[in-house]
């Protein structure tokens, strides 16, 4: 029998995380609570998200066994740390101010990072 590496299971994980939130989580939380309930929730959920899965990955490619393992999961976690302090505010504050145009780039470039993200972990559990 052959044991699964530690890493490619944390590796795993974060793709269901990440799989659940985006086909669960996000589109419901928008259809079935209020706007500025919703608008509470996500602003406190996501630096939660960003901070754990970027903990997760550092974990992951310290534990890697595979020099791709490693180097996917170590810039993993960096995109999430430039979510959590880069983007995050940047998005909050365009919110905060009306700003549509940046508030929906900024979004857009998040999502797209997430996607990144994804398909990378499933690339290297492929």
């Amino acid at each position: 029998m052959t044991s699964i590496p530690v890493s490619l299971l944390l590796i795993a994980a974060m793709t269901g995380i990440m799989l659940f939130f985006t086909i669960a989580i996000a589109p419901t939380v928008f259809k079935v609570l209020p706007q500025q309930w919703a608008s509470t929730y996500i602003r406190a959920f996501f630096p939660k998200y960003y901070a754990v899965l970027g903990l997760i990955s550092i974990l992951a490619a310290w534990l890697a066994s595979d020099a791709r393992t490693s180097l996917v999961s170590a810039i993993c976690a960096l995109l999430f740390f430039i979510c959590l302090w880069g983007l995050t505010p940047f998005i909050n504050r365009a919110r905060d101010h009306w700003e549509k145009k940046t508030f929906r780039t900024l979004h857009a470039l998040s999502v797209v990072i997430n996607f990144a993200q994804l398909a990378a972990f499933l690339w290297v559990l492929s």
